[in-house]
């Protein structure tokens, strides 16, 4: 394995490991109720640290196409959430999400920063290294 790769599993584990301390902090620290998509999200970013620590001390490049896949899902899902936060249509037509409705935000940084947005971002990057490590992989054979 090469040290391009070695480098991008250790990047896409650190932005899982990240992602996951930071909703952490919003439910546990700051008492922020997570909705019925942020649940989904967790559920596809949580995996990730344990799937690419293993994979990084492995130094298996393969785990590329699971992280691939746990991240489009987990992408179209902030993707969806963070819609139904930000525009107004979307808004109307959104499902009733639980106790907490997935159209609040308890952040709204800079009026467009929100914890969905945050996920998706975590999620994009994972992709994109992901596609790099399995383009990688593809180069060395």
């Amino acid at each position: 394995m090469t040290k391009k790769v070695e480098n991008l599993l250790l990047f896409m584990w650190s932005v899982a490991l990240t992602a996951t301390l930071g909703s952490l902090y919003f439910s546990e620290i700051r008492q922020y109720e997570p909705c019925e998509l942020c649940w989904y999200q967790r559920i596809l970013m949580y995996p990730l640290v344990i799937i690419l620590g293993v994979a990084y001390a492995q130094k298996n490049a393969k785990v590329a196409v699971t992280t691939l896949i746990f991240s489009i899902i987990g992408g179209c899902i902030s993707a969806y959430h963070y819609s139904i936060q930000k525009i107004s249509f979307m808004q109307e037509s959104a499902p009733a999400c639980g106790r907490v409705p997935c159209t609040s935000d308890y952040i709204n940084y800079l009026g467009f920063i929100t914890i969905p947005f945050l996920a998706l971002i975590a999620f994009i990057l994972i992709i994109i290294s992901s596609v790099l490590v399995l383009r990688s992989i593809k180069e060395e054979k």
